[in-house]
């Protein structure tokens, strides 16, 4: 008798902790399919722009901002930048009105002819997205203003490959011998661009001494390095982004330390 109640408790032991077995098993999958969900999610900007437009017309620039199936209410940063074709170093930032609803907007006006390009810049969750667009404004540009801005773009270094985008986020202040962030977003076709090569080339005005510091990739797409000046005065940088398939950009950017 006793060995039959002991042969029963153990078959109900064992029952007992293939069942825990299971629920941890099922726990298990039910977190790694909710990881899965977490990771699919993405960052998505819809860019509205007019494609044509009038010298002196208001014009509205709309971003609708998703992270899956959510609308973002409430990005760390939505602004939006523009520049005449081929003059990139001389944008203009605007900033946007949050509508609570998902939607960023702003107004804007052109005083004369000429094709520009636009980015909506947008940090929430922890990425940047900066999809792009552009507009005619007017009659836009000849073919021989096109033909004369796309070769100074080029000798400046700001000419980028189709699709491909960089945006510094310049420092609003830089003081000499304290420790400046240098961050860079980078695109490609509106998505983070991954495992690039990041080098700031830095040199002060007429000196022959160039620093190269690695950027390190903090998150996708953004590239981040920290920086002590020796010294106040105007410096230049160069931002060179390479990757294994044999991209090579970059971008020079002015910069002005203080005592």
């Amino acid at each position: 008798m006793k060995r039959i109640i002991w042969t029963i408790l153990a078959v109900f032991v064992m029952t007992l902790l293939a069942a825990c077995g299971n629920s941890g098993s099922s726990n298990d999958t039910e977190q790694e399919s909710g990881n899965e969900e977490e990771e699919i999610k993405a960052l998505e900007v819809d860019f509205e722009v007019p494609e044509t437009a009038e010298v002196g017309e208001t014009v509205q620039l709309k971003a609708s901002v998703t992270y899956g199936d959510e609308k973002v209410k409430d990005a760390e940063e939505m602004e939006f930048e523009y520049w005449e074709k081929g003059n990139e170093d001389d944008s203009t930032m605007v900033q946007s009105t949050n509508n609570e609803d998902g939607t960023y907007t702003a107004e804007v006006t052109f005083d004369h002819d000429g094709v520009y390009e636009m980015y909506a810049h947008t940090t929430a969750r922890g990425m940047h997205t900066m999809p792009e667009k552009s507009i005619t404004v007017g009659d836009g540009a000849s073919g021989e203003e096109e033909n004369s801005s796309g070769s100074e773009g080029h000798n400046h270094g700001n000419h980028h490959a189709e699709g491909f985008g960089m945006h510094f986020d310049k420092p609003d202040s830089i003081k000499a011998e304290e420790k400046t962030d240098l961050t860079v977003h980078l695109q490609l076709d509106d998505n983070p661009f991954e495992d690039a090569d990041v080098r700031y080339e830095i040199w002060k005005d007429g000196s022959e001494n160039h620093e190269y510091v690695d950027a390190e990739e903090t998150k996708a797409g953004e590239y981040y390095a920290g920086h002590t000046f020796a010294e106040a005065g105007s410096y230049k940088m160069i931002i060179h982004v390479e990757n294994d398939e044999g991209l090579h950009e970059h971008k020079e950017v002015q910069l002005e330390v203080t005592e």
